[in-house]
């Protein structure tokens, strides 16, 4: 899991030029035979042709810096004081990397916006000189990694080809994501209280919306704001640039949904799991069945359920795994499992891996698990799956959603886009397999907050943006969906190999359109045989992009 450190000072300003393509240096802030200067052997990798672990490290941060200099204008030089500690880590979760801007500017020379704190790199870039000589971000990332104690042994992976192997952590993305928040995407008010920072706006701030009340951030007295940041699902980004785009970085919304009785029907906030299908995968509609399984407490589906063929199981969190919970449910013939939060607030996404489960299964809130349960005696009908007409990740209006979970996560809420946009966003607070080298809606939230004048977004969207997304499921043992996005229309291959380079599966040979894909696979060869268990790569090649990813398929007693 991501977190972000912001270090703040506040400092003076001045000056004018044109704008070009920033450079971005990264300062070694290590100390000898550690991080950067870590002479530990390793051979190359992934594209990374360092020989010390501490040259591999330094590799992938200056491939980030080019990335982010190469889209964004500056012609003040941006530093990024950087390196690596060992910061806290478990056997189930670990801060990856902080980082934050070393200095906020308000007033300065070319401000856009008067009365508004900004980061130093941005300040610095609309002012066209440096306002505070020294680094402008901080940053540090997690040593302990390397160790092999973290995240039940996960690694850092330092190639920057995006085909990191099982049990390994891509750094590329980790650094775009924590440089990212250098950059301006921030917040930096205290969340708890709704205050500004010394009294004032940042520019971050100005671009959020709570459609709730209707009204930006910077209108919002500290009482609203405190309420709008643990608002879940109902703040989001109202830039021009922002919302012009994300349609086509984005895929269809997916929606949990009470279709009847009216009293309490609507879409209903969610939380995925690890296992069993997608709920993005088909739509499944049925009615609503409380679990019973006949021991009390006998909501919570930690033993055999009685019969629900047909039916959507609605079941207790607590005294059991989440995956005894969603196989019980499978088992009693549910076609779908509603888990509901046992304490207040935002629901949790559920850990756990079961590839004999298939059927979608996600958690809701206690507040709408109990509403839900007061009507069940009159029946109620719900439905799960995707809706092409709204975008996932955004309200309905076309603003991205940030993340803003109650209770408050320190260091994550609102300085992140929210965890439902589909496909994963750089700027997520939680790390997710599909990213590499994109930062996707981000340069669009930068055009937003002024890195580019003029701003080049109008009306119209951009072509769509390459990507190749990770399968959902994976693991799976029936079938998992690959979704990618074509820059433009062509020819497009996708074709699964085993580990030795073998071709498997020819999933896809034909001319797309531009725009948001998806295949399935179901499992078989070429011939039409079931695979057994094993690793696989999928390879996408098309305009724009020849690009490859892992998944798993675990295969039951049957094939």
């Amino acid at each position: 899991m991501r977190k972000l450190l912001v270090v703040l000072s506040l400092l003076g300003a001045i000056g004018a030029t044109e704008a070009r393509a920033a450079t971005i240096i990264i300062l070694n802030a290590d100390g000898v035979g550690e991080g950067f200067n870590d002479a530990t052997p390793v051979a190359p990798v992934g594209g990374n042709p360092g020989v010390t672990r501490g040259a591999q490290r330094l590799f992938v941060f200056q491939s980030a810096a080019n990335i982010w200099g190469n889209i964004l204008p500056s012609t003040v030089t941006i530093q990024v004081s950087s390196q690596f500690n060992a910061l806290t880590c478990d056997a189930t979760s670990a801060v990856l990397g902080s980082a934050g801007t070393a200095a906020l500017f308000k007033n300065f020379p070319n401000a856009e916006f008067p009365n508004t704190w900004y980061p130093g790199a941005l300040a610095n870039k609309q002012a066209n000189i440096d306002l505070d000589v020294g680094q402008d971000i901080n940053a540090q990332f997690n040593s302990a990694l390397d160790g092999g104690g973290c995240l039940g042994g996960q690694t850092w992976y330092y190639g920057v080809d995006g085909n990191e192997p099982a049990g390994q952590v891509e750094l590329l993305p980790v650094v775009l994501h924590e440089i990212g928040h250098g950059l301006g995407f921030a917040q930096y008010g205290n969340l708890t209280t709704g205050a500004y920072f010394n009294s004032l706006p940042d520019v971050y701030q100005r671009f959020l919306y709570d459609n709730t009340v209707n009204l930006h951030w910077n209108q919002m007295t500290s009482t609203q704001r405190a309420a709008s940041a643990i608002n879940t699902g109902h703040v989001g980004w109202d830039g021009n640039a922002v919302k012009v785009e994300a349609p086509t970085v984005l895929g269809p919304r997916t929606e949990v949904k009470v279709l009847t009785p009216a009293g309490i029907a609507g879409n209903k906030f969610f939380a995925l799991s690890d296992f069993g299908a997608s709920p993005s995968a088909a739509l499944v509609t049925g009615q609503v069945v409380l679990a019973n399984d006949g021991v009390a407490p006998a909501s919570d589906g930690c033993t055999a359920l009685q019969s629900m063929t047909g039916k959507i199981a609605l079941i207790d969190r607590g005294t059991c795994a989440f995956t005894q919970k969603g196989l019980a449910a499978q088992q009693a013939g549910a076609i779908a499992c509603i888990v509901v939060n046992n304490v207040a607030g935002t629901p949790a996404g559920m850990g756990g891996v079961d590839p004999s489960i298939t059927i979608p299964c996600v958690m809701i809130s206690l507040a709408d698990g109990n509403a839900i349960k007061a009507q069940l005696g009159t029946g109620v009908t719900m439905s799960l799956g995707p809706n092409p007409a709204f975008l996932a990740g955004a309200d309905d209006a076309g603003r991205v959603l940030v993340y803003a979970p109650n209770p408050i996560e320190a260091g994550s809420s609102i300085s992140h886009w929210d965890t439902s946009a589909e496909p994963s966003l750089l700027m997520e607070p939680f790390i997710t397999g599909g990213l590499s080298s994109n930062v996707d809606l981000t340069r669009y939230a930068f055009e937003d907050i002024g890195w580019f004048s003029p701003r080049t977004t109008d009306t119209i969207p951009s072509a769509p943006i390459a990507l190749l997304g990770q399968s959902t499921p994976n693991p799976f043992t029936t079938t998992t969906t690959i979704a990618f996005t074509l820059a433009q229309a062509g020819r497009a291959d996708i074709v699964v190999f085993d580990l030795a380079g073998r071709t498997v599966k020819h999933l896809l040979a034909g001319n797309l359109p531009a725009g948001n894909q998806s295949v399935i696979w179901d499992g078989t060869d070429d011939h039409g045989s079931k695979v057994t268990s094993g690793v696989f790569f999928y390879r996408l090649t098309a305009p724009g992009i020849k690009s490859s990813k892992r998944m798993v398929r675990v295969s039951t007693s049957g094939g």
